[in-house]
């Protein structure tokens, strides 16, 4: 039982991190745009992706063991659920959309631990803020999608 809880808290802080983390990314993406040259809001933005990466890498650890791991509901109880798949198609849309945040990101980092000042171009910030933006707004939602599978909804 303790295993379970553990896992289940573990599960719903990843939530509450990644949520925090990618809602800051926005705040300092946003301050980017208007401060482009400091060095400590770039800083703080990566601060905050680094931490948006913990999450989701917590995220879908602490996913595959609930669904997988045998210590709570077995497999077939989430894989014939439709909120289950459909939480799922939204949590594969916020990777299909990290993947540019993300590559532009470790772009910047590499660029920042040589030295460089990463350009920030102003062209890049606004399909970012969006990007981040749509984000957000889907880890939003998955709870409420999560909240309907657990308790059973829509089974086939």
């Amino acid at each position: 039982m303790l295993a379970r809880a553990s896992l289940s808290a573990l599960h719903v802080l990843a939530l509450a991190i990644g949520f925090g983390a990618v809602f800051a990314r926005g705040r300092r993406l946003r301050d980017l745009r208007r401060t482009p040259e400091d060095p400590g809001v770039l800083a703080r933005l990566l601060q905050a992706d680094a931490l948006w990466g913990v999450a989701a890498l917590l995220w879908i650890a602490t996913g595959l063991l609930r669904v997988f791991g045998g210590l709570e509901k077995q497999p077939g109880f989430y894989l014939r659920n439709g909120f289950f798949w459909i939480k799922m198609a939204l949590f594969l849309l916020v990777f299909v959309l990290e993947v540019r945040p993300m590559l532009t990101f470790a772009k910047w980092r590499k660029a920042k631990a040589r030295g460089d000042s990463p350009a920030a171009s102003a062209s890049d910030l606004p399909s970012l803020i969006a990007t981040n933006d749509a984000e957000t707004a889907l880890v939003v939602l998955i709870p409420f999608l999560a909240a309907l599978m657990a308790r059973g909804a829509w089974l086939f």
